[in-house]
């Protein structure tokens, strides 16, 4: 069995009324729903962490390969008529469908 470990909380009486006539309502203990709402923040936590650590890495790969003289760069204008050339295709085939 876990030993449990006590954590005394200051908070405004009022709040404590409301959270402890809540807890009451839903047919929940108060330190369950406390357990609950410190493991939902604590997986929030890690996972804000988490895809803050993956966006750095892939930011710092984007600027790897921006900076390595053997990278090819498109020229905007290329990408621009690209993408206006795909989104006329999609849009025949979607007045095609049409009729």
């Amino acid at each position: 069995m876990i030993k449990a470990a006590m954590f005394t909380l200051k908070l405004e009486p009022e709040l404590r009324d409301q959270f402890m006539a809540e807890a009451a309502a839903s047919h929940q203990p108060a330190s369950q729903l406390v357990r609950e709402f410190m493991r939902s923040y604590i997986a929030e936590q890690q996972a804000a962490r988490d895809h803050d650590a993956w966006f750095r890495a892939e930011v710092e790969q984007a600027l790897r390969e921006a900076d390595d003289p053997a990278t090819v760069f498109v020229p905007h204008e290329e990408v621009k008529a690209e993408w206006q050339r795909r989104r006329a295709m999609l849009v025949a085939a979607i007045d095609e469908a049409r009729e």
